[in-house]
């Protein structure tokens, strides 16, 4: 082999010889910039897989807080104690006139009704007394069945010990625009402190008028 031949193998061989340190070195440092963005994109990728977890632990807990809490909100079925019929002879004078009315009472606890059981004959009475006083003209009109529920709700708790205020103002009829019309206006009470009151509404089952 010439010398000329000899010498263009042997560059060749020190090519290669110096080539694969460069190119460990250029392999080795992209392996180290291909690993530090996968460590990078992993932790990414399970930092949102934590957060959705989260959200979504959160997304329920609130799901079930607002299905307790519509629970909470939702009212119990109303007490109702009905009491026996009444019948009674009405104010009228110029003929005799009477009334038959049936009271339902809608209180706020089961134990209220059972309580106003035991005062029942002192609710009767202090009704009675009302209906007693009251002409056909008073309890035909809207506005006096609503006086008369009032009415009746202040009786019906007397006997528990709770005293509830009910306007006294007659209802609206052409006498009583005569009569005010003749009559000073009276100044108004101050309304006493609003007291707990376990009747919550008086429902008219029946009203007869005779």
């Amino acid at each position: 082999m010439s010398a000329a031949a000899a010498d263009a193998v042997e560059v060749p061989k020190k090519a290669k010889k110096g080539l694969p340190k460069k190119l460990v070195m250029i392999l080795a440092i992209v392996a180290l910039l291909v690993a530090a963005g996968g460590g990078a994109a992993v932790y990414l990728l399970k930092k949102k897989a934590a957060e959705a977890a989260a959200a979504a632990e959160e997304g329920d807990d609130a799901e079930e807080v607002a299905h307790d809490a519509g629970k909470k909100d939702h009212k119990a079925p109303p007490n109702f104690l009905p009491l026996e019929p009444f019948v009674v002879n009405l104010a009228d004078r110029d003929q005799e006139r009477f009334a038959q009315i049936g009271v339902t009472l809608q209180v706020d606890d089961p134990k209220v009704a059972e309580e106003l059981k035991l005062y029942m004959p002192a609710i009767r009475n202090g009704v009675l007394m009302i209906l007693s006083h009251k002409t056909s003209g008073e309890l035909l009109e809207r506005a006096g069945k609503e006086k008369l529920a009032a009415e009746i709700m202040r009786e019906s708790v007397r006997p528990l010990g709770i005293e509830i205020e009910v306007d006294d103002a007659p209802a609206h009829d052409a006498a009583a625009d005569t009569d005010a019309e003749e009559k000073p206006v009276k100044k108004k009470r101050k309304k006493a402190p609003a007291v707990h009151n376990p009747v919550e509404h008086v429902h008219f089952s029946s009203f007869i008028i005779q």
